[in-house]
């Protein structure tokens, strides 16, 4: 989901909670504060030695110890509103930093809309190789089906 998508929602769907749903379908606790708004820029060469760059808009959650705060559209939309200099461009994707034992990133795989919540769900951010062709892996091809419990993307040493 992008920055502009999230305002657009956020807008649509006033007066409701604001949540968050983790990958494996827990919650994060409804107490939860947004701490800071971010636009992460990322200059970095490729294991192929192409330069790349990505910028996103990131959003850190953290959960104290004043269980009864909340956060509704509203609120999260001021939030989004107060960093408007720092992310003019709202095509950027969104993602969550959100520490459950270990800070962890996370992409946003959707929303869910309850009669009182907007529910934005999780999903894991991942890695992977940007020049498989260079690195000797093969283009996974999705027709086909894992082999031996490997991703067909699995170079020809079966490394993965």
């Amino acid at each position: 989901m992008n920055l502009s998508e999230l305002k657009s929602l956020l807008a649509c769907h006033p007066g409701r909670h604001f949540r968050l749903s983790l990958p494996d379908d827990s919650a994060v606790p409804v107490s939860f504060h947004v701490t800071e708004v971010g636009r992460v820029h990322k200059n970095f060469l490729d294991c192929g030695g192409t330069l790349r760059e990505t910028t996103i808009c990131q959003l850190q959650v953290w959960v104290g110890e004043d269980y009864d705060h909340r956060i509704e559209t509203g609120k999260m939309a001021g939030i989004l509103e107060k960093g408007k200099s720092l992310l003019s461009d709202e095509s950027v994707p969104v993602e969550i930093e959100y520490e459950d034992r270990v800070i962890s990133q996370y992409t946003i795989e959707g929303h869910e809309l309850t009669d009182d919540a907007v529910i934005l769900r999780l999903a894991h951010k991942h890695t992977e190789c940007l020049a498989p062709e260079l690195c000797g892996l093969q283009m996974p091809d999705p027709r086909l089906p894992a082999v031996g419990g490997k991703s067909p993307c699995c170079g020809p040493s079966g490394c993965c």
